[in-house]
């Protein structure tokens, strides 16, 4: 089952979320395969980060719930709000 998550940084967060990347990073990596997309939210500037969006194949909510408790950035106090969905993929078809 695939689930959105939505993730919004705490106001005036960037320098924590630097910190935090590497080891945001090295959590990701053992499971690109159930990752589908990710990626930062940006403010208008198109550089700064102001939150996350994952979606992520997992086989019920509570994985999905676990996953997004397990991310550093989530650990380290990064985000302000975290919202979990199901969700489901219709574009582009076949890919």
């Amino acid at each position: 089952m695939l689930f959105a998550i939505t993730c919004l940084d705490k106001p005036g967060a960037t320098a924590l979320r630097t910190e935090l990347r590497p080891s945001h990073l090295d959590y990701l990596a053992p499971r690109r395969e159930q990752i589908l997309f990710a990626g930062p939210f940006l403010a208008e500037d198109g550089a700064t980060s102001t939150g996350s969006l994952i979606v992520i194949d997992c086989p019920n909510r509570t994985a999905a719930e676990e996953f997004a408790a397990g991310d550093p950035y989530a650990r380290g106090g990064l985000f302000q709000s975290v919202e979990l969905r199901a969700w489901r993929k219709v574009l582009p078809e076949g890919a």
